[in-house]
C-alpha cells in the first residue's frame, strides 16, 4: 500500500483528497502543523507528497526544496496558480507534476496513479540496474554510481538517464522524453524538459561526468 502525505492547509480540500485516496486503498496522512512539515514527512515516510504552494509560514517551493535535501520521493504540486513561471519553478524545485485547482477527482486520481507508476514501476522489471561503461543507474534506489562516487536522483531524472542509457549512441527526441516523463503533455514544454536535463547534468558533473549528456540541436539528447 502506497503512503501519501497531504500538505494542504484548506481543510475541506484536504479531507476531500484524503477520502478519495482512501477509496483507492492508499494510506494517507494530512499535515496539521505547517511549521514542522519536514518532521511529519520524516516520521510518515511517504511514497508520494501532495504539496500545496500557498501555505502558512513557508510556501510549497520552500518545503519541496527541504524534502529534496533528504529524499527523491515524487512530489505533485497542487495550486490555484496557473502561470507558466509557477510550473517551471515547480520543476526546478524538484516537483514531478502539477495539478491546478479546481480539479476533478478523476483527474486527481489519474495524476496520483501515473506519478506512482512512473516512480516505482518500470517497463523493464527484470532490469533494475543499468550500466554504460563506468556509469551505473540503480532504478530501484534512484541512485547513480560512477567509480567511487554516488548521487541520488529524482524519479524524473532517473527516467531521463535510463532512456539515454538504453539508447546510448543514439539521439533520443524531445518528444520521446516528454512522453516518458509525463502522461499529461500539457504540463510539458521545452523549458520544463530542459530544466530537468540541466539539473541532471549538474548532478553528473558533481561526480566527474562532465559533458555526459550531449544536446543535438533541433532533435534531442544523446549519451
Amino acid at each position: 500500500m502506497y503512503k501519501i502525505l497531504i500538505v494542504e492547509d484548506d481543510e475541506t480540500i484536504s479531507l476531500v483528497m484524503e477520502n478519495k485516496l482512501k477509496q483507492w486503498d492508499y494510506d494517507t496522512f494530512r499535515v496539521s502543523d505547517f511549521k514542522n512539515i519536514l518532521t511529519q514527512f520524516t516520521t510518515f515516510k511517504p511514497d508520494l507528497v501532495l504539496l500545496d504552494i500557498n501555505l502558512p509560514y513557508y510556501d510549497g517551493f520552500y518545503w519541496c526544496a527541504k524534502i529534496r535535501e533528504l529524499s527523491s520521493v515524487p512530489v505533485i504540486f497542487i495550486s490555484s496558480r496557473d502561470t507558466e513561471s509557477d510550473k517551471i519553478r515547480a520543476i526546478v524545485q524538484g516537483g514531478d507534476d502539477y495539478l491546478e485547482k479546481p480539479f476533478s477527482m478523476d483527474l486527481f486520481i489519474a495524476k496520483v496513479q501515473a506519478t506512482l507508476r512512473r516512480a516505482y514501476s518500470y517497463n523493464d522489471h527484470s532490469l533494475n540496474i543499468l550500466q554504460f561503461q563506468d556509469l551505473i543507474l540503480d532504478l530501484e534506489r534512484l541512485q547513480v554510481h560512477f567509480r567511487d562516487n554516488t548521487i541520488e536522483v529524482t524519479p524524473n531524472e532517473s527516467r531521463i538517464l535510463a532512456l539515454l542509457m538504453r539508447n546510448h549512441g543514439k539521439v533520443v527526441s524531445r518528444i520521446r522524453f516528454m512522453r516518458a516523463l509525463w502522461d499529461d503533455e500539457s504540463f510539458v514544454d521545452d523549458n520544463t524538459l530542459t530544466v530537468n536535463v540541466n539539473r541532471l547534468r549538474r548532478k553528473l558533473e558533481s561526480i566527474g561526468l562532465k559533458d555526459c549528456i550531449k544536446t543535438v540541436k533541433g532533435e534531442g539528447y544523446s549519451l
